[in-house]
């Protein structure tokens, strides 16, 4: 509230000196000195705010990016999400959210008490002014928030739009290659453009809002200065066409006026901070859909005994798996099948955690929850990282020696390449494994998981586009762990089905 007493200095200071001017005397030291402590004050107060919100903001920001990004990186999902949209979620909308704590959150109290503050000082001088600034306060408010009901909607739909061109615009960059091959650059761009244009009409919408409550705030403040000035001008010059309520110097006169622009003022900077308020609430609903502030409570985890999985269901939109039962042993295989499309990806991401059910439960065999530390991956398409072949082997298991990475590198059928290439474990690889077959980025992939020592092994698609000979040598790979590990294994291989103690279609 030191601005509001640095402006009523000020404008002290500038009715007093008018006052002496139009009198014929020089304005005294008490004006010169009301002046200049109501602009350091002024000056002063908004530094530090601004200080004191834009440390705030970013101390919150931090934290909210170091329960946020590990919450993407491998945390329960509700749903799949592309590359696109988690940064999205952890740069656009962590960077609204900081906006509006920087700039939204020092003007709100402002704009409650300060209008306030500014006609308690007025009303001691001219309790008339102070009823006009009131009597348009009221209408103003309620423009404001019927503004604001719109701005809030529209903001949430925009950032919406924006995460699913995120999404669209990651995803498809990532499969160029492939784009291109199909002759689909045509089509894809449409898909670009429709998404372009989804978030550029819905940011001209948000813009309509935000014009919108900035139009009704310039109006009522506008007829407010109008009307405090009109008031005193007639009331000096005698020409108010009734009895004047109270008696006004050219003194008083000029600090009522002076102090009309503040009445709205903090409102004024409410307005401009407003946009971010919305975009920052729109954000915060968005994120605590995926990192809330308050995780449900983890189960207590046991040893792994086997899996159980009993009714498990995933609802998305357009999109219903399940529900689905199996368990397996300590030592099994079981195998899903099913069209292209029926969402085994999506029950083995769901087992290991990566997607939250929508219904039934995963467990171990003697019902304690399934430990991620006891679950090993092996995708369809192996992540690759830059850098030599056994650090990517090596990847869960960061402590192995190199006979232990060489040992099962050649179990899961990579010693031709060793031998092949004479970097050997040193050779240098990148993210999209340029120069390895895809039944070899495959084979890393196992590899990486075999090494990674853990209980439970998941495997998407092991045979799809190998060859007979390695797809047989990967069946051979797999009956055997089997006998080592608990399996559950995703694949159109018919043979590989036929060898699995059981095999759930779905």
């Amino acid at each position: 509230m030191f601005d509001v007493l640095g402006a009523a200095l000020f404008a002290f200071g500038i009715a007093s000196a008018v006052g002496h001017l139009a009198g014929g005397a020089a304005p005294g030291i008490t004006a010169y000195l009301a002046i200049l402590l109501g602009t350091l004050m002024r000056a002063g107060t908004i530094i530090a705010v601004h200080r004191v919100a834009i440390d705030a903001a970013q101390a919150s920001s931090a934290a909210l990016r170091g329960r946020l990004i590990p919450q993407l990186l491998g945390g329960v999902l509700p749903r799949p999400i592309l590359a696109g949209e988690s940064a999205t979620f952890a740069i656009d909308h962590v960077a609204a959210i900081e906006a509006s704590n920087a700039r939204f959150a020092p003007v709100r109290l402002h704009a409650a008490l300060g209008p306030v503050l500014v006609m308690a000082i007025v009303a001691a001088v001219s309790w008339v002014a102070a009823l006009i600034m009131l009597l348009t306060l009221l209408p103003f408010v309620l423009g404001m928030i019927l503004a604001g009901s719109a701005a809030r909607q529209a903001s949430e739909r925009q950032l919406a739009a924006l995460s699913a061109l995120s999404g669209l615009f990651v995803d498809r960059l990532r499969n160029l290659a492939l784009i291109h091959h199909f002759g689909a650059e045509e089509r894809v761009a449409r898909q670009v453009s429709a998404a372009t244009r989804a978030v550029a009409d819905r940011t001209v919408l948000v813009l309509r809002a935000a014009f919108l409550s900035g139009a009704v705030l310039e109006f009522f403040a506008a007829l407010a200065v109008a009307l405090i000035a009109v008031y005193c001008g007639f009331s000096l010059l005698g020409l108010l066409p009734f009895p004047a309520p109270e008696t006004l110097t050219l003194t008083s006169a000029f600090f009522v006026l002076a102090m009309a622009p503040e009445f709205y003022l903090p409102m004024r900077r409410l307005a401009a901070a407003y946009h971010e308020k919305q975009l920052g609430e729109a954000a915060t609903a968005a994120l605590a859909t995926i990192a809330p502030e308050q995780p449900v409570a983890a189960r207590p985890t046991g040893m792994f005994t086997g899996l159980h999985v009993a009714s498990l269901r995933l609802d998305w939109p357009g999109v219903t798996i399940g529900p689905i039962a199996l368990t397996l042993g300590l030592r099994d295989l079981v195998v899903l099948t099913g069209p292209t499309g029926s969402g085994k990806t999506s029950v083995l991401a769901a087992i290991a955690g990566q997607c939250a059910l929508s219904g039934g439960s995963v467990a171990t065999a003697n019902g304690c929850a399934l430990d991620p530390a006891d679950i090993a991956w092996a995708a369809q398409r192996a992540l690759l990282l830059p850098g030599t072949l056994a650090d990517n082997i090596a990847l869960a298991a960061p402590h192995a020696t190199p006979e232990m990475i060489r040992a099962v590198a050649d179990r899961v059928g990579l010693g031709a390449l060793l031998r092949d290439r004479c970097e050997g474990l040193n050779l240098q690889i990148d993210h999209r494994g340029s120069g390895l077959s895809g039944g070899e980025r495959r084979r890393i992939g196992l590899a990486r998981a075999i090494l990674s020592g853990r209980p439970l092994l998941l495997c998407d698609e092991p045979t799809a586009d190998l060859d007979g000979d390695s797809a047989a040598e990967i069946r051979a790979l797999l009956l055997d762990l089997s006998r080592e590990r608990c399996l559950l294994v995703a694949t159109h291989d018919r043979v590989l089905a036929a060898a699995a103690r059981l095999v759930v279609a779905l």
